[in-house]
């Protein structure tokens, strides 16, 4: 089992350091920097702890004022986004060596079934908001790990609380695009699509979303993801408590067809 709480990576902590070391150096303050780069104190203040990713004009700048000769200015290949959240790196692996993939989503359609704008507009919204270019990176990972779903010979089943279909996420157009697009994924042959319907009262369901992954090898892992941190499972009782859970919810959902037709009936009223 790993887990880990979400911190900013050791790239941008040791970059930050680094100007912080030759900015002291220097003499040149932190308030001389920020005016010459043209961002505030605070920002400035988030880079150089690591809390942000450094820029590279706050690169240019520093190195400049610094007098660092280009070596500041180095660390920026080491800074580039990456596509994945350094707590669900392990998750990425496993569910691309999958050979069937089950999961529970009880607030948000699960990122493999997420259109491009639904997609966005949560990694627009996320706290701590990302630059433009690790947006970018981001998105074009979770498209990239959709790419799984063309595998025939991977089996994925669904299942999805009611509740994540009502939030308004991107407002109703790109909600009414993402609907559809379930129902267009729902019909591949190794994909499963269902609905858990709030009305179904108290279920497994309620204590969170989770997802169930078996290997080639027969080997099986479970993963849970909090708000700041990720937890992979390869122990077989938590395994076993896992898989039974998604017994009882897949049981007290829809079947595939009620799902769809309940899926189409919301696209309709949008």
């Amino acid at each position: 089992m790993t887990a880990e709480a979400s911190q900013p990576p050791m790239a941008w902590r040791l970059c930050g350091n680094q100007v912080k070391l030759w900015r002291t150096d220097a003499g040149v303050s932190r308030e001389q920097l920020a005016n010459e780069a043209g961002y505030d104190y605070e920002y400035i203040k988030s880079m150089e702890t690591g809390r942000r990713r450094p820029t590279q004009r706050f690169l240019e700048v520093a190195d400049e004022m610094c007098g660092a000769r280009g070596k500041l200015i180095a660390a920026r290949e080491y800074l580039q986004p990456e596509r994945f959240a350094h707590r669900v790196q392990d998750f990425v692996v496993a569910e691309a060596d999958a050979i069937a993939v089950h999961a529970y989503q009880a607030l948000l359609i699960p990122g493999l079934l997420q259109t491009e704008d639904y997609a966005r507009v949560l990694m627009d919204n996320h706290l701590p908001p990302a630059d433009d270019e690790a947006l970018a990176e981001r998105l074009a990972g979770r498209l990239a790990r959709q790419e799984l779903l063309k595998k025939a010979s991977v089996m994925f089943t669904f299942v999805i609380y009611e509740a994540a279909f009502h939030a308004m996420v991107g407002g109703p157009a790109v909600m009414k695009e993402q609907l559809r697009h379930l129902l267009v994924v729902g019909h591949q042959r190794n994909v499963d699509v269902q609905v858990l319907p709030a009305e179904r009262g108290a279920t497994p369901g309620l204590n969170g979303p989770f997802v169930l992954l078996e290997t080639a090898e027969f080997d099986h892992c479970a993963w849970e993801e909090g708000q700041n941190a990720g937890l992979l499972y390869t122990e077989p009782e938590k395994i076993n408590l896992l898989t039974k859970r998604l017994g009882v919810i897949r049981a007290a959902a829809l079947n595939a067809d009620e799902s769809a037709e309940f899926i189409a009936e919301l696209a309709e009223r949008l």
